[in-house]
């Protein structure tokens, strides 16, 4: 093989591993537009809201139940699986490795990358007896 032809080989090896690489960084994008996120709770819940600025924030809880004293207790739980693949087809000139012979033509190649996760996030929220936040807690996992 003559160095031409291999200088070719490698570059046309470090082009497909750059587009499996763009690929894995298109799928960590992950889905956007969800309005119970972790960031939204640190950021935005604070003790003293009323329960009608957490609906804003949050929407409605997923449970609503009292606890001993009879004050409100909502509960957000929130499992998703997210699904994200990405990929892209492309054509190298065949024919430049090999025998001196011959050859030639166009080759197919698709380049591609997937990921799957899953995350979770359960939100508690504790009202006092004026219905506003008292108190609240998190808990978030991805996996």
């Amino acid at each position: 093989m003559n160095r031409s032809r291999l200088i070719l080989l490698v570059n046309v090896l470090w082009l497909l591993t750059a587009c499996a690489s763009w690929h894995a960084a298109d799928v960590q994008e992950g889905t956007k537009g969800d309005k119970l996120t972790l960031g939204t709770v640190q950021r935005e819940i604070k003790v003293g809201m009323t329960g009608a600025q957490v609906i804003e924030v949050l929407g409605s809880p997923n449970v609503v139940t009292t606890d001993e004293q009879r004050r409100e207790v909502w509960a957000y739980d929130k499992i998703a699986t997210d699904v994200v693949h990405s990929s892209s087809n492309s054509l190298i000139l065949g024919g430049v490795v090999g025998s001196s012979g011959g050859g030639g033509g166009l080759i197919g190649h698709t380049a591609g990358a997937t990921s799957t996760s899953q995350r979770t996030l359960t939100v508690i929220i504790k009202f006092d007896e004026q219905a506003k936040v008292r108190d609240f807690a998190y808990r978030s996992t991805r996996f």
